[in-house]
C-alpha cells in the first residue's frame, strides 16, 4: 500500500510538471506566434463534419494594426470595459454575478476578455468547475507572459463570428465585404454584438434585438472613448 501511494504521488509530481512546462511553453511561444488552431475550431469541425456540412474553418490572422481600432473599442466596450486596467479578472463582476446566482436572478456573464481568450486558446468549451479552475490559471499565465495588446490581438483572431467563421478579418470579408482594417463604427458595433451567440446571430441580417444591441454598443464606445493599452 505505501509503495502504491508512494507511485501515486511520484505520478502526480510528473503530471503536475509536465503541465507547468507544457503550459508555460505555449504561452510563451503563442506570445509571438498565432495559434494555428483553437480547440473550438476542432470541436466545431467535427461537429460540422457529423451533421453534414464538412469540417469548415475559415480564418484569416493579422495583426493588431491591420484591425480597425473602432472594432477594439466596440468588443471593449461591449464586453469588458475594464480590461485595460484589470489583471484578468473583474471582480466586481464576479461578486455581482456569484450574488444574483444565488437568488436565482439572470446575470450576465463575468468573463473578462482575458478569459475568454484563455479559453479560446487553451480549454474546451463546455462549462465546469474543473475547466473554470483551469481557465483561471491560463488566464493569470497569458496576464503574464503577454501585453494587454496581445491578448486583445490573438482573442480578436480566434474569437467564432458564426459557424465556421474565426476572427475579425474573416467575418469583415464575409458579413461586410471588406477588410478588418476598414469597418466603420457601425460595423464594428455590429460584429461586436453577434460575440455573445455568434452561431445564433447573423451581422448580415439582424434581428429587431440585435439592432438594439449595437445602438448600446454605439452608445458604450462614445462613453468609453478611445481605447489606449499601453
Amino acid at each position: 500500500m505505501k509503495i502504491r501511494f508512494s507511485a501515486c504521488r511520484m505520478w502526480l509530481r510528473r503530471f503536475f510538471f509536465s503541465f507547468f512546462l507544457i503550459s508555460i511553453t505555449s504561452a510563451l511561444i503563442l506570445r509571438f506566434v498565432p495559434p494555428p488552431l483553437t480547440p473550438l475550431m476542432v470541436i466545431r469541425g467535427i461537429q460540422g463534419m457529423s451533421e453534414g456540412r464538412g469540417f469548415v474553418i475559415r480564418k484569416q490572422w493579422q495583426p493588431l494594426e491591420r484591425i480597425s481600432p473602432l472594432l477594439i473599442q466596440a468588443v471593449i466596450a461591449s464586453e469588458d470595459q475594464k480590461f485595460p486596467n484589470h489583471f484578468g479578472f473583474d471582480l466586481q463582476a464576479i461578486s455581482k454575478a456569484y450574488s444574483n446566482n444565488l437568488i436565482g436572478k439572470r446575470q450576465k456573464g463575468a468573463s473578462t476578455i482575458s478569459q475568454q481568450t484563455a479559453k479560446n486558446v487553451f480549454l474546451w468549451p463546455t462549462s465546469s468547475y474543473l475547466r473554470k479552475a483551469i481557465e483561471v490559471y491560463f488566464t493569470l499565465l497569458i496576464e503574464s507572459v503577454w501585453s494587454k495588446e496581445r491578448i486583445i490581438e490573438v482573442y480578436l483572431n480566434v474569437a467564432e463570428f458564426g459557424p465556421g467563421v474565426y476572427g475579425a478579418e474573416q467575418a469583415a470579408q464575409m458579413y461586410f465585404h471588406k477588410s478588418a482594417l476598414g469597418l466603420t463604427s457601425r460595423e464594428a458595433a455590429m460584429l461586436a454584438a453577434i460575440l455573445p451567440a455568434p452561431r445564433r446571430w447573423d451581422a448580415a441580417h439582424p434581428t429587431t434585438y440585435l439592432l438594439q444591441r449595437r445602438r448600446w454598443i454605439m452608445q458604450q464606445m462614445r462613453n468609453v472613448g478611445p481605447i489606449d493599452l499601453n
